[in-house]
């Protein structure tokens, strides 16, 4: 050999040992489950701004622009202004509650909660005009993680998740997120062994008796973000049945006698599948992949409350969430459509075109469905309220017919934020053919956070919201409140 490839040959076994021993971060247990304390919608309750309504947005995934697209919307809340009865004027972003995400919407969703109206200034040249998808790439060719790259303790995820530590997040926990004052932010992936949806929240974690508080943000959103092949999973350590955890009372309730197991249906699923994670013994490490194979929309967590929140009403058992009287669900869509000529050539589809297709039209589908039985549930709760106030229901005092006649008296409004709702056909299909990356073109991620303003402004559930709130947009680039200090 020449000596100028043994050089070459030396460096890269050199590198390899030094860096083949690269670990992932490994989340922590704990001795006890402690329903009421950590990351969660419990403990979160105490920084909602309104307890009457309950604003939720739901950000789907869908790379940067996904990320660009929920950004959008909300700038837009950020300058629509609500008139309290107070007199009180109050940016309608301060009523957001709770924000679900997935893959590319888990970015904006985590970076909204922790750095809050600071984001503002910041997102757009840290993380959506930001070639991230190249710098990850740029790491796998660099001899300087091949070592750690061939760890089977370190994989491409794991590299990914350093950069968004590096230009996004900042090495910040959830526990970190705990000690801000904004919304929920509940991010989620996809168990690689059952398809289940895994959120990382704290009663999730529970059923693994591990600590959240000390998982970095980056694992989150890299792990609902792991495109299965292209990126690898991300392996969370599970000691399930060792901290004295319990499933909550609530499903006793609907088990039994008394409750409606039918209404509750999707709810007892998901806690079986929560309880399926309490057996550390037998599966010691849970495998994620991106949140969108299980839930592209992130609606499963909404539809679950709502679920549970009928159930438990016509079992005539008392919830955290009793006191809210309207419910807000703005539906952040940005899945894409790229325009294809396959029906007018005799040729079929490639193997690949084929694969996507097979794995894209399953997921879209399903979010489609899941945002169709939103507006079954809102609608389903107002002729159930209507029916209740009318002179024949008050008239007729048979108990079976009450029972049946049962629904939380909470108006819902469910506002979808697509972009097939556009007026401008055009910009519509411009804004389907952008392609699912993490990297884009300013132009195309301005005229993402545009779109999103136009949909909200023209959308008539969001004009129907502004009337009944007594609110007001302001003009564009208009900041108020604690975010024009």
């Amino acid at each position: 050999m020449k000596r100028g490839h043994m050089r070459v040959a030396l460096l890269f076994a050199a590198l390899l040992a030094l860096g083949g021993c690269a670990t992932r971060p490994v989340n922590p247990p704990i001795t006890q489950a402690e329903p009421n304390s950590g990351y969660r919608l419990v403990t979160r309750q105490a920084h909602f701004k309104d307890p009457e309504t309950l604003v939720v947005l739901a950000f789907s995934g869908g790379g940067t622009r996904a990320a660009a697209f929920s950004y959008g919307v909300l700038e837009y809340l950020n300058r629509t202004e609500i008139v309290r009865a107070s007199g009180e004027k109050v940016r309608l972003i301060e009523a957001v509650g709770v924000i679900t995400g997935v893959s590319g919407g888990s970015f904006t969703a985590l970076a909204y909660g922790l750095y809050g109206d600071k984001l503002f200034a910041e997102y757009e040249q840290r993380f959506l005009k930001r070639d991230v998808q190249g710098e990850i790439i740029a790491r796998f060719f660099s001899p300087a993680y091949w070592g750690d790259l061939w760890s089977s303790h370190w994989g491409r995820t794991e590299m990914a998740a350093d950069l968004y530590d590096e230009i996004l997040f900042n090495r910040a926990t959830f526990g970190d997120l705990g000690k801000s004052k904004g919304p929920l932010v509940l991010a989620s992936a996809t168990d690689v062994s059952t398809g289940a949806r895994v959120v990382f929240d704290q009663d999730v974690f529970d059923a693994m008796c591990s600590n959240l508080d000390a998982v970095r943000l980056s694992r989150a959103a890299a792990a609902s973000s792991a495109v299965p092949v292209l990126l690898s999973p991300v392996t969370l350590n599970n000691y399930g049945g060792s901290c004295g955890y319990k499933s909550p009372v609530w499903l006793d309730v609907l088990s039994g006698p008394a409750g409606p197991p039918h209404v509750a249906a999707r709810a007892k699923r998901e806690m079986d599948e929560r309880l399926a994670l309490g057996d550390g013994v037998r599966r010691p490490y849970i495998h994620l992949v991106d949140g969108g194979v299980a839930d592209n929309v992130a609606m499963r967590s909404v539809l679950t409350v709502l679920e549970l929140m009928e159930a438990l009403n016509r079992a005539g058992v008392s919830t955290r969430l009793d006191g809210v009287r309207r419910i807000v669900v703005i539906v952040v869509n940005s899945r894409s459509q790229p325009t294809t000529h396959w029906d007018e050539k005799e040729k079929p589809p490639g193997s690949f075109d084929l694969l996507l297709q097979a794995t894209s039209v399953p997921i879209d589908h399903f979010s489609y469905e899941s945002v169709e039985r939103l507006k079954d549930t809102e609608a389903r709760w107002q002729t159930v309220r209507r029916l209740r106030n009318s002179a024949a229901f008050k008239a007729n005092t048979d108990p079976a017919v009450a029972a049946e006649l049962k629904a939380p008296d909470v108006d819902v409004f469910t506002i979808d934020v697509s972009f097939g709702v556009l007026k401008d056909k055009a910009e519509s299909e411009y804004l389907y053919n952008l392609p699912t990356a993490f990297v884009l073109p300013g132009e195309a991620v301005d005229r993402l956070r545009d779109a999103a303003g136009t949909i909200l402004k023209e959308s008539p559930e969001f004009q129907r919201l502004l009337k009944q709130v007594g609110a007001k947009v302001l003009p564009k680039d208009t900041l108020t409140g604690p975010a024009a200090q």
